[in-house]
């Protein structure tokens, strides 16, 4: 087999893999899910103290005083978030927020909530739009638009704003221009 011919085989079976795993992760997205954005970002501190590290503890001794507070330090948790709109039986949608944490073991999910001002309204859903699209923001907070019908004979959409604030606060109001 030619070099050439024998690069494009093997190049073709590590695609294959490569969408063999993308497959499985695509395929647990529920198909009901017919927007998902990310963007924003978060920062807090750990519930969970680290301990100082060995070399800065003090001796074992009795005469030593005990590391202080300060001496433990939290470590911050950094994320992110998720805005997911999911088509309903009855074609309406229902959009949920997400909080997710970044580690080095991957994105987890840290809270998940129903926005309650689309519910009430029961919309349909046309999109679903971040503030940029130049990826994960530096400033804390989020900010996207949703676009939506409460008929679905309505011709222009309606657009609402999801806002999260520094502080972690979360507004959902209709759009002014």
């Amino acid at each position: 087999m030619a070099p050439t011919l024998l690069f494009r085989a093997g190049l073709l079976g590590l695609m294959l893999v490569g969408s063999s795993a993308l497959a499985e992760d695509i395929d647990q997205l529920p198909v009901t899910a017919t927007f998902v954005i990310s963007g924003g970002s978060w920062e807090g501190e750990n519930e969970t103290a680290v301990p100082p590290t060995p070399q800065s503890q003090p001796p074992a001794d009795a005469s030593q005083p005990a590391p202080s507070a300060e001496a433990i330090t939290p470590a911050p948790r950094r994320g992110y978030y998720k805005l997911i709109a999911i088509r309903q039986p009855d074609r309406t949608t229902r959009v949920y927020l997400q909080q997710i944490l970044s580690s080095e073991a991957g994105p987890q999910v840290l809270e998940s909530v129903e926005l309650e001002e689309f519910t009430a309204i029961r919309p349909y859903v046309t999109d679903i739009r971040p503030e940029d699209s130049t990826g994960v923001s530096r400033q804390p907070g989020f900010l996207a638009t949703v676009y939506l019908k409460t008929d679905p004979a309505q011709v222009e959409p309606d657009a609402w704003t999801v806002l999260i604030d520094e502080l972690g606060e979360i507004r959902v109001e209709r759009a002014t221009n």
